[in-house]
């Protein structure tokens, strides 16, 4: 009997030169975040491929003021929400990992919940099978017990739940140096290299007194 199929070989595809990361802009309040790291990896040796809900485009307009091309030119590859056929919608096409930033309530409940159902949610789904890095810069305060039970789930799946959450032992004199700060962390996480904050090598005795309280 011939057989079902008459597979041919072929060759493999050739590494690539450049790293991916996949950047998605939800619509949560905050959507400086995803930008400035587009802004910050346009100078890396990373290659972005971006991806931005309906409602991220409202927040980037009322937030920052910036069109969508203005958006779109800083990265090296803009995806649809609708493209599920896209390139990053298969895990056979090698990504670093993504960061959704920032990550609205909706997109968490999807990802936690496995609902592939546009290609920002079908990313997440595919960075977490193929165990990739997967950052979520949650946006939301208070938080209710769906929200801190779908970041539990995504935290078991191996992603990592980074609220922004603005730092203030380096003394930032500016928003954008909280921003910059914030970021800082995010690349530190995703193993790149970065100069928006040094690391914390430990307390400067000669900025403030340090004062032992009892039972120390």
């Amino acid at each position: 009997m011939p057989p079902l199929l008459d597979f041919v070989p072929v060759a493999s595809s050739p590494a690539t030169a450049r790293p991916r990361l996949i950047v998605a802009i939800t619509g949560a309040t905050g959507a400086v975040y995803g930008v400035r790291l587009l802004q910050v990896l346009r100078e890396s040796s990373v290659d972005t491929h971006l991806l931005v809900s309906s409602a991220g485009w409202l927040n980037i307009r009322q937030e920052l003021g910036l069109e969508r091309g203005e958006v779109e030119s800083l990265a090296a590859v803009t995806h649809s929400v609708r493209d599920v056929g896209a390139s990053i919608a298969s895990g056979s096409f090698a990504t670093m990992g993504m960061v959704i930033a920032p990550c609205s309530m909706k997109t968490l409940a999807a990802v936690a919940h496995g609902m592939a159902d546009n290609l920002i949610t079908r990313a997440a789904d595919v960075t977490l099978k193929e165990r990739r890095r997967l950052v979520m810069m949650v946006r939301e305060t208070p938080l209710n017990l769906a929200h801190i039970r779908n970041m539990e789930a995504i935290t078991l799946m191996g992603g990592v739940i980074f609220p922004p959450v603005p730092a203030f032992y380096q003394r930032p004199a500016t928003i954008a140096e909280l921003i910059d700060h914030t970021l800082g962390r995010v690349l530190d996480i995703l193993g790149l290299p970065q100069t928006l904050n040094a690391p914390w090598l430990g307390l400067d005795l000669k900025r403030g007194r340090v004062e032992s309280s009892a039972g120390e």
